[in-house]
């Protein structure tokens, strides 16, 4: 039975807003209001619904917090960054849509006015990256005490935000004890959406100087930090884990294993022509790109694949996508993965399918691959329907390992 809507796409988008109400960040009320607003509309509707909710949320935000009142403007400001994101995700695609960029805008400006008014620090930051550039971050401290404190540092996935990774990350780090760092690499977010920056596949070498920033910080204790990824993350952060050495343990929700695996087992081709892939002739994926572009396609995989798919590598075929997408690979790697290591693996997501495959390869003589189940209540990809459930138990095994403060 569906939450919001029986569009698929309007559900699988919606809820993504509505699942944030855990955390405060979203609102039943209000995100049932918009979705009937949309009624059978198409993207162009359910951008304006949705950045109209948000924009009248700010305003009375900015009002509150003109009149003194820091709590009710802090709530507004917070469900205002979960709806702005929302109203853009059907707008994903290259060329990028001058209105997502500026929902994206007014979302990250809205987090900013949030900041100051938390009772304890957070900070975005600018951390230092490749030939100048920098990766947009969010350090949110547990107090302002002055402790060096074990830190998460939080990598992204695929479709994401700090803005987003802040609500569904930090917030219950908080609450336990921990310092969060979280950033936008390569493909994600503003690297994306303002800057054109496409993802990579050798995370390491995105994580490397954020590890570097993470242990030049005094709030951070550099030998208690958190390596931590989350949806596509949760291959990006194991992938870096084998090449760095500095940290304390390694938590991937869901584990992954090589995309090649999970991409190629979904192509219609022939066993010897997966098995010569990229080697093949690109005429064989063009019927499914075809499908994918027709009027009467599926809309959440024209979505996926064509709209984010070859807008977040740079690319502008399924076949070119493909290519690229298979370079991302663990396996190689997962040996060196020394630290303690918690995977993650609901049921019902077959994103998670390759974690008992990581989970055998990493060589940590501690580590834990912690199931989650329908009949938990904790089902959905990245745990959506029960993130409150998945923080107590994920935490319960962190706090062993690490904990919060020496």
């Amino acid at each position: 039975m569906p939450w919001l809507s029986d569009d698929r796409m309007w559900e699988v988008f919606g809820t993504r807003g509505l699942f944030q109400a855990s955390y405060g960040a979203a609102d039943f009320g209000e995100c049932r209001l918009a979705v009937d607003r949309v009624g059978a509309g198409g993207a162009d509707d359910w951008y304006r619904e949705w950045a109209a909710l948000a924009d009248g949320l700010v305003e009375t935000a900015d009002a509150d917090a003109e009149a003194g009142r820091p709590a009710s403007a802090r709530d507004g400001y917070l469900r205002a960054t979960t709806y702005y994101r929302v109203a853009y995700l059907p707008l994903y695609g290259e060329p990028t849509d001058p209105r997502l960029a500026d929902a994206f805008a007014r979302e990250s400006d809205a987090l900013a006015k949030y900041a100051p008014l938390r009772d304890t620090p957070v900070e975005l930051v600018e951390i230092p990256f490749e030939d100048g550039a920098t990766l947009p971050g969010v350090l949110a401290l547990a107090a302002d005490d002055g402790r060096p404190r074990a830190t998460i540092v939080h990598t992204n996935g695929y479709d994401s935000s700090v803005n987003e990774m802040f609500v569904s990350h930090a917030l219950a780090a908080n609450a336990r004890g921990y310092n969060a760092l979280l950033f936008d690499g390569p493909g994600q977010g503003r690297n994306l959406i303002r800057d054109g920056m496409r993802i990579r596949p050798d995370w390491e070498n995105v994580v490397r100087p954020v590890v570097d920033y993470a242990c030049g910080r005094p709030e951070i204790d550099p030998d208690r930090i958190v390596l931590a990824g989350w949806s596509f993350g949760g291959f990006l952060a194991p992938r870096a884990a084998g090449f760095e050495g500095r940290i304390a343990a390694l938590w991937a929700d869901p584990g992954q294993w090589d995309q090649r695996d999970a991409l190629l087992a979904r192509l219609p081709l022939s066993d010897e022509q997966k098995a010569s892939f990229p080697d093949i002739d690109p005429a064989l994926i063009e019927p499914m790109e075809q499908a994918l572009r027709a009027p009467d396609a599926d809309p959440m995989l024209h979505w996926s694949l064509i709209q984010r798919g070859l807008w977040v590598h740079g690319v502008s075929t399924l076949f070119d996508y493909l290519v690229e997408f298979v370079r991302f690979e663990v396996s190689s790697v997962a040996g060196n993965i020394t630290c303690p290591t918690l995977l993650t693996f609901a049921e019902d997501d077959p994103i998670a399918a390759g974690a008992p495959k990581l989970y055998d390869a990493i060589a940590s003589e501690r580590k834990e691959l912690l199931r989650f189940t329908v009949a938990d209540g904790a089902s959905g990809h990245c745990e959506a329907n029960g993130r409150r459930q998945f923080h107590q138990r994920s935490y319960a095994w962190l706090s062993d390992v690490v904990p919060p403060v020496a």
